[in-house]
């Protein structure tokens, strides 16, 4: 039954899908949809606002409207639902949380490493480059804010163990995505890279891949996806050795 009552409303202009909402909200009526935090239904919400506070965006607000009545008996049938998939999520090894996050980067010391060897040891303790998550490629959304206009790096997910400057060499100052063309849904791939190249804005895509043949699916996925969404964005090619080595 509708009725005229408060509830929360999100402005998609403002909201930059942070996630911070999300676990404020006691009704689990907020989800991060397509890099947005989006009202599920009317009926979980209730209207109260306990959420407000959390949006560093200022992206929600109450609102008098007419809506669906609050149901707390879907509400309850909603969080049940909501921790069984969460505990299946952690039970089968998958991801827990895939809410988007942003962070500040320090900018990495300049240095002229090219490839790993003995007379160049490994050092620890360096800033992190990465500026959002997540990063895999089946869990970025195509919208996520982050994407927004960026130079791309989409990069095998064996590159940033073989080579020891990955985030000073090639992440600092790009979003990235990563994904093995071996393991994972080929297709998936071009079609979410597709919807990424057509909607974000992206300036330049960097492919980093390892020397082993199954890595060389992921540039023709990367020109597939390129010639599916129709964009024509500049593409670097990079390969790796298994010592760490820029081969090419």
């Amino acid at each position: 039954m509708k009725v005229i009552r408060k509830i929360i409303e999100i402005d998609d202009e403002r909201c930059d899908g942070c996630g911070n909402c999300v676990p404020s909200c006691a009704e689990g009526a907020i989800e991060i949809i397509d890099g947005k935090a989006k009202v599920i239904a009317d009926k979980y919400c209730d209207g109260l606002g306990a959420c407000l506070g959390e949006c560093p965006q200022d992206a929600l607000k109450i609102v008098e409207r007419e809506a669906d009545e609050f149901d707390e008996e879907a509400v309850e049938e909603l969080l049940k639902k909501q921790t069984a998939e969460k505990m299946k999520a952690h039970v089968s090894g998958g991801c827990p949380s895939a809410a988007l996050k942003t962070f500040p980067t320090a900018a990495a010391p300049d240095h002229d490493c090219q490839c790993a060897t003995k007379d160049k040891p490994v050092t620890s303790g360096g800033p992190s480059a990465l500026g959002h998550w997540p990063v895999q490629i089946r869990l970025v959304p195509a919208g996520a804010p982050f994407l927004k206009g960026a130079d791309l790096l989409i990069a095998a997910d064996c590159v940033p163990v073989a080579y020891p400057s990955f985030h000073a060499d090639f992440l600092e100052g790009k979003a990235v995505m990563i994904g093995c063309p071996k393991f994972d849904d080929p297709q998936g791939y071009i079609d979410k890279l597709a919807q990424v190249f057509a909607e974000s804005g992206i300036k330049s895509i960097t492919s980093v891949i390892m020397e082993v043949p199954c890595c060389s699916g992921l540039p023709m996925i990367i020109k597939k996806a390129l010639e599916k969404s129709g964009m024509d964005i500049p593409l670097e090619e990079v390969t790796v050795s298994a010592r760490g080595e820029i081969l090419s």
